[in-house]
């Protein structure tokens, strides 16, 4: 699990109730993709999926899932990245946010 934690910083682990596989999330595609290229796991014949869909709210996101064997545990892997750009804050809002940082 160090290894894991050092190599990839997930955002969460958690063990499967047969205690041999792990779901891992992880923050974005990108820190999923740099997991399994520095694990070593990125064979092309390795089980991955991505699709692209929107949430129950309208979002618009691209999620990866990969399913890698490692060190003996099976992984599902999984990252979402939301597509949609984030709302720009109002001007009051951004007016303090900056004033805060200034202080």
């Amino acid at each position: 699990m160090a290894e894991l934690i050092l190599l990839a910083d997930p955002t969460d682990i958690r063990v499967h109730t047969s205690g041999e596989s792990l779901s891992v999330t992880f923050d974005s595609i990108a820190a999923l993709k740099s997991w399994l290229e520095s694990a070593g796991l990125n064979d092309p014949d390795m089980l991955t999926a991505e699709h692209t869909d929107t949430t129950d709210d309208g979002r618009a996101y691209r999620r990866m899932t990969a399913y890698p064997t490692w060190h003996g545990w099976e992984f599902y892997a999984s990252a979402t990245d939301y597509t949609d750009p984030a709302p720009p804050l109002d001007a009051s809002t951004a007016d303090r946010l900056a004033a805060l940082a200034v202080a």
